[in-house]
């Protein structure tokens, strides 16, 4: 990033990315547009030519490296587009009906589910788009999504807290997790980490072992900062297994103990 420009150089950025982590899913970015020929005017976009969940849209960038933009006639419910602001927070929305019986026990429950959710405000914007980071296509994205093991998220988490140190605190929603990662990232302007829900991962191809991190690009500059300091100490990924039968001091002294 340069100074106070915001200029972001995504390519150098991912690489960090992968050779500190060693990233499987590619990091993407997310950026909501006023209009939808605002939108349709990013460099090779594409368009759905099927209806789809947000999860489908999100996985065609972190897991085939395409830039997909979409509107709220796109997607397969208002489910989808509630968390992104292109359907209102309507009356028929908030009861939840459809989920009572299948993801809980009545209509109360699914309503509470349904109020709980962070979601972007309504009428603010008719489109969405998402991208690789390196392809600088969405420069700047309003989030970021990475997609990481528990190992490597830990460690990108630490690199957020080298400097600046603030205590994380995230909620779970349950099913519609999105609203945990993108919808909270959105609203907020706060890292916000999920569990991909059931539906992220059986239509979004989200792995069983991954979690997922929304955040602003400088939130994201931060962690990788971070994460660079603590690789000059030492604390890298993958993190060798040190043998739970082990003296523990000699290596407690190396990851825990004072730098001379």
């Amino acid at each position: 990033m340069d100074g106070q420009t915001k200029v972001f150089h995504w390519e150098e950025i991912t690489n960090k990315l992968y050779q500190l982590l060693r990233l499987k899913t590619i990091p993407i970015g997310m950026k909501m547009f006023p209009t939808k020929e605002e939108m349709e005017a990013i460099p090779k976009i594409r368009r759905p030519n099927a209806i789809h969940t947000a999860d489908q849209v999100v996985a065609q960038a972190a897991r085939l490296g395409w830039t997909v933009g979409i509107t709220a006639e796109d997607l397969v419910s208002a489910q989808c587009g509630v968390v992104i602001g292109l359907h209102p927070r309507n009356e028929e929305w908030l009861s939840g009906r459809e989920m009572a019986g299948v993801w809980f026990e009545g209509e109360r429950d699914s309503a509470a589910h349904q109020q709980a959710m962070t979601t972007v405000p309504y009428g603010r914007f008719e489109a969405m788009a998402v991208s690789p980071l390196a392809s600088g296509r969405l420069n700047p994205p309003d989030i970021c999504l990475i997609y990481a093991t528990p190992g490597q998220m830990i460690l990108f988490i630490n690199g957020l807290q080298w400097s600046q140190y603030e205590k994380f605190e995230w909620s779970i929603v349950g099913e519609s997790s999105c609203a945990d990662s993108w919808g909270r990232a959105l609203v907020t302007g706060k890292p916000s980490l999920s569990i991909p829900c059931f539906a992220e991962r059986r239509y979004g191809g989200v792995l069983d072992d991954e979690l997922l991190m929304a955040l602003s690009p400088e939130h994201l500059v931060k962690a990788l900062a971070g994460l660079e300091q603590l690789s000059k100490n030492g604390l890298r990924y993958p993190i060798p297994q040190y043998g739970i039968q082990m003296d523990a001091r000699s290596g407690l002294e190396v990851s825990y103990g004072k730098k001379k």
